[in-house]
């Protein structure tokens, strides 16, 4: 097994690379969640979450659209580590829509609610609608935000259905109208220096393989989650 992985950007084009000489096919959340028709023997589901930087998310947008592929990107309306408003974000998140991937809300509103004093239905309800009037869009899915608060997100979602709130689907929806995440193997970068996986919700202990190794195991279904933050060039604090 690999034991060490070099998250550079150049590698992870890399891994991607991989996967279409593999065969996979990529698709975005929406399209898992709309599909009309069976999927590709191999499919990855890929899924970006903006957590910390707009700017390095426009690195992912550019290097899926050389390689001819799509991606849902979660957007965050609160972070203090960026203003999706700002004058460059709001060109790089169009860019991101305008290029043909799906633009999601990572939300956070069980902490908004406890912060704000206010209901979270209320602030996913008030938050779709800015995200949907600022880049003209009509979002489809929520992804619950792990942050610092201690609170967890996705709590809102166990008595509630995202079609109450005009959704289609939450990102680790356990109903049968999506499911991915108990359907597939998954993949993900979320513990910053090393990979983790899943085998259909269960955690493979101690698999630290690179998505080009799995890929060699031509699971059926990934589910492939990145966050933009996580790469560089030359070193992490670059």
């Amino acid at each position: 097994m690999t034991k060490h992985f070099h998250f550079t950007f150049a590698n992870l084009e890399a891994q991607y690379k991989a996967a279409l000489k593999t065969g996979y096919e990529f698709i975005t959340c929406i399209d898992y969640a709309e599909k009309s028709e069976p999927l590709s023997s191999l499919t990855i589901v890929n899924r970006v979450d903006i957590d910390v930087s707009v700017k390095k998310a426009e690195r992912l947008c550019n290097m899926f659209d050389r390689l001819g592929i799509k991606a849902t990107f979660f957007v965050r309306l609160h972070a203090n580590e960026y203003n999706p408003f700002s004058f460059e974000n709001y060109l790089i998140l169009k860019r991101i829509c305008e290029s043909g991937h799906e633009i999601g809300y990572h939300s956070e509103i069980v902490d908004q609610g406890v912060i704000w004093s206010e209901d979270a239905s209320d602030c996913l309800r008030r938050d779709i609608d800015v995200l949907n009037r600022m880049l003209s869009i009509n979002t489809k899915g929520v992804a619950s935000h792990g942050g610092m608060t201690g609170l967890n997100n996705l709590d809102f979602w166990k008595n509630r259905n995202p079609t109450e709130f005009g959704l289609v689907y939450e990102a680790y929806d356990k109903t049968e109208a999506f499911n991915l995440f108990e359907n597939s193997f998954y993949i993900s970068d979320s513990e910053w220096i090393r990979w983790k996986c899943y085998n259909k919700g269960d955690l493979c202990q101690d698999d630290r393989r690179t998505p080009a190794e799995h890929f060699q195991q031509r699971h059926p279904l990934i589910y492939m989650l990145i966050h933009p933050d996580t790469y560089f060039d030359r070193h992490f604090y670059e």
